[in-house]
């Protein structure tokens, strides 16, 4: 999973990440980036041809980037949803539970801590978009 860790500014494609705006404006944009307070759920209509979304934490305080990324994963988005800005070693399990498949912290993570931090916890108690089963399901049989 190391090779979740992304220090890269623009998508696989090469293609430049726009602001929510602009990616809305455009009609051949591929990858786009939401900023704190921003509604993912206006990138609902467009989920088929948006391959990278990146989703700003300014601090590592404000959560509401995880929202962002339930919505969109729930809604059925399935291309890259990278976490962009203070995103801390701390956080990279969560951020994966709720459907970030990557990472660019502004300050590098060695890989190794990464790897640690994803196994951190197997079991878990909330559903989210990872499918990992729950643990009284596991408990009890189901």
């Amino acid at each position: 999973m190391s090779d979740l860790l992304r220090y890269r500014e623009d998508a696989a494609t090469g293609a430049p990440v726009l602001s929510l705006a602009d990616f809305l404006a455009a009609d051949n944009a591929v990858a786009v980036r939401i900023e704190p307070g921003e509604d993912a759920r206006k990138l609902l209509p467009h989920l088929g041809r948006v391959a990278l979304v990146e989703v700003a934490f300014p601090a590592y305080g404000d959560g509401r980037g995880y929202s962002s990324a339930r919505i969109l994963r729930e809604e059925g988005y399935t291309g890259e949803l990278r976490a962009v800005g203070d995103v801390l070693l701390d956080q990279l399990s969560h951020m994966k539970r709720c459907g970030f498949d990557a990472f660019a912290p502004a300050k590098p993570i060695a890989a190794a801590a990464a790897e640690a931090a994803f196994a951190t916890w197997p079991e878990v108690y909330q559903k989210t978009v990872d499918g990992r089963s729950l643990i009284w399901a596991l408990r009890h049989g189901r």
